[in-house]
């Protein structure tokens, strides 16, 4: 259980680092944008419509972190228990089954994530084969990898949870 601890807070650091470094860089980058647009756009200025040329991949750039700050964002709140998620007979089972219930409830959600990250392993897997690029010649596969990868962290997360929920049920049990 201490080494599964120990995993589950080494990805929490590097999740909150690569969140920290994402957010760093569609802030400067679209702040770039805008003022080379203001620039020229306002004040007639031909070399900031040359810079913005050479930026032009940074907009789809941009979208991109978007899609990896969702899943390691997903991520460390499903590790933090701060995810989206239906009370699914809270008020109609007795407190003592309440256990049991996010037990299974976690079972469900690992089970999904992990078919969901097979499922995105063979796209993955079709995109290699056709090969198509993106903006600086970047293969669309690297860029779409956060798919398996996010559903992986979600299915580590839920993984924990389940042995968590065990422990705690058989200490509680077992004075």
């Amino acid at each position: 259980m201490n080494f599964l601890k120990t995993c589950d807070e080494l990805l929490a650091r590097i999740e909150g680092w690569l969140i920290i470094t994402f957010l760093w860089l569609m802030v400067i980058l679209t702040f770039v944008q805008v003022v080379l647009r203001g620039l020229y756009t306002h004040a007639g200025l031909q070399w900031a419509n040359h810079l913005m040329g050479h930026l032009d991949w940074s907009q789809p750039f941009v979208r991109l972190l978007v899609l990896w700050l969702t899943f390691l964002g997903a991520s460390l709140l499903t590790k933090d228990h701060k995810h989206i998620r239906i009370d699914l007979f809270l008020s109609l089972l007795p407190p003592r089954w309440l256990p049991l219930r996010d037990t299974v409830l976690s079972a469900v959600c690992a089970v999904v994530c992990g078919i969901m990250a097979v499922v995105c392993v063979k796209y993955i897997q079709i995109e290699m084969t056709f090969g198509e690029r993106l903006f600086l010649n970047l293969p669309s596969w690297i860029a779409q990898l956060i798919l398996p990868i996010g559903f992986f962290l979600l299915m580590f997360r839920f993984l924990v949870r389940i042995v968590e929920q065990i422990v705690h049920v058989t200490k509680d049990s077992h004075p």
